[in-house]
């Protein structure tokens, strides 16, 4: 058991060694190219559609209406030709550190990735769509299972399973974080980024709560409210402060990481001392999860799609599967000590 605390150790270091800022929108050629499309609109020779703003569209009426229609058509304008920019200077800059041998940089968070159309990062936004009828078939499954096939209490109906309404509030939150992780990977902007990130804090978040609630068995409503309290404040706290303060990608990397690796001991240490019938799964999820952690440091297959979302697919799958045998299992262990 030592050596697996060492190597979790290890690969906790080795992640939030990698979460600082990214270097690729650090480099200084990179912001100068950037600056320069976005005031000329143009790249190179070629002009850009989307950073040619004209008098003509301003109306010549000034009505509230036309008015604010107007400032949502320029800000879609700037957006576009921010992003525009962006992702051809991006393709210069590593076209540019390939030719000197250099390996390729994250720039905002992600790695270089092709635009195929409307799409920014196609191959990523499917997967995450994938993803998301994955998580939304295991909890309907799920529901299916407590509700339909196995026993529940005679008075009430309720499931014997004690953890059930915590089961639907999870796979609510995690259908919500890979609904705006698609939308984000096709419309990248400022308000999909920090959509996108919120619900990722807040899956997380939520996650490690469950995580103490079940691992440690606590049923008592007024126990529950006690353990979660904490950190569903600071939860709380560090969304407010992501979209309200100051968006620090590298901050938001390093809590997401904590919180993930602290429910990942805990499931893994529950796991070797309960020894649940599904316990293969659950570590196989667990450490399966650290992996793709890493994944996001290493760069796009051909520029279209990370490896971690690829392999969020089987994951997703596994866990569901795991939560229901926990459910079979306590509903099991309950009716039997109730005849």
């Amino acid at each position: 058991m030592s050596g697996r605390w060492v190597l979790l150790v290890v690969l906790f270091g080795c992640i939030l060694g990698a979460t600082d800022a990214s270097e690729g929108d650090a480099d200084p050629l990179y912001r100068d190219c950037t600056e320069q499309c976005q005031n000329t609109g143009s790249f190179g020779n070629n002009s850009i559609q989307h950073c040619q703003f004209s008098s003509g569209d301003v109306p010549g009426e000034n009505t509230f209406m036309k008015t604010q229609l107007y400032s949502l058509h320029l800000k879609w304008k700037q957006w576009k030709c921010r992003s525009f920019c962006q992702y051809l200077c991006m393709k210069q800059r590593e076209m540019e550190r390939g030719a000197l041998g250099l390996k390729a940089v994250k720039y905002h968070g992600k790695w270089p990735s092709k635009h195929v159309s409307v799409f920014q990062v196609p191959v990523s936004a499917a997967l995450s769509a994938l993803t998301l009828v994955v998580q939304f078939y295991g909890w309907l499954s799920f529901f299916r299972l407590v509700y339909y096939k196995l026993e529940r209490r005679p008075q009430s109906r309720r499931p014997y399973y004690e953890f059930t309404g915590l089961w639907h509030i999870y796979g609510l939150l995690s259908m919500n974080a890979w609904f705006w992780n698609a939308i984000f990977h096709i419309w990248n902007s400022d308000v999909t980024e920090k959509l996108n990130q919120s619900s990722a804090v807040a899956l997380l978040g939520y996650s490690l709560i469950l995580a103490i609630l079940r691992t440690f068995n606590v049923k008592g409503e007024a126990q529950r409210v006690t353990a979660a309290a904490p950190l569903l404040a600071f939860v709380t706290t560090h969304i407010l402060y992501l979209n309200f303060y100051k968006f620090d990608h590298g901050l938001n990397m390093k809590v997401c990481i904590i919180m993930d690796i602290a429910q990942a001991i805990l499931w893994v240490v529950w796991a070797a001392v309960t020894r649940p019938p599904s316990w293969f799964k659950l570590w196989t999820v667990m450490l399966g999860g650290i992996l793709v952690m890493l994944l996001e440091e290493f760069p796009s297959s051909k520029g279209y799609v990370d490896l971690r979302h690829a392999a969020a697919i089987p994951l997703a799958y596994l866990w569901w599967n795991f939560v229901k045998k926990d459910a079979e299992t306590r509903t099991s262990a309950i009716t039997k000590k109730r005849r």
